[in-house]
């Protein structure tokens, strides 16, 4: 999207989590509303989850910001972003890998979208 910024990718940290043998119990905790989410709102991926392995995960998209009024903290489809994009000046956004299976979750990227000023940290 064109006004995509302050990105973190959480990919490497869910590995870790993943390799840890005392992990299973702690990712595989996904809450009710989240599987929910994830069943009727998520997008499906090509990607198996990489706790069971049986089923492939599905992303979850979350917006967050100020001024977006009953639609914060909502689940969206990516089609939706492209809109949400142009109306407001800073949309957060959280897109969370859940197996609808073994329940596993894992916030795999934040960013920020919106119309608002460009980030000038690190510029000169």
């Amino acid at each position: 999207m064109w006004s995509q910024r302050r990105v973190v990718d959480d990919g490497l940290s869910a590995r870790g989590v993943v390799r840890d043998p005392r992990s299973p119990g702690e990712v595989c905790d996904a809450q009710p509303f989240l599987l929910h989410a994830a069943r009727y709102l998520g997008e499906p991926t090509e990607r198996l989850c990489p706790v069971c392995g049986r089923r492939n995960v599905t992303n979850v998209t979350y917006v967050d910001g100020d001024r977006l009024g009953r639609h914060t903290g909502q689940a969206k489809a990516t089609s939706d972003l492209v809109e949400m994009d142009h109306d407001d000046d800073e949309i957060r956004v959280y897109v969370v890998e859940v197996c609808q299976g073994c329940s596993r979750n894992h916030m795999t990227v934040s960013l920020v979208l919106g119309n608002g000023p460009p980030d000038l940290v690190g510029r000169e």
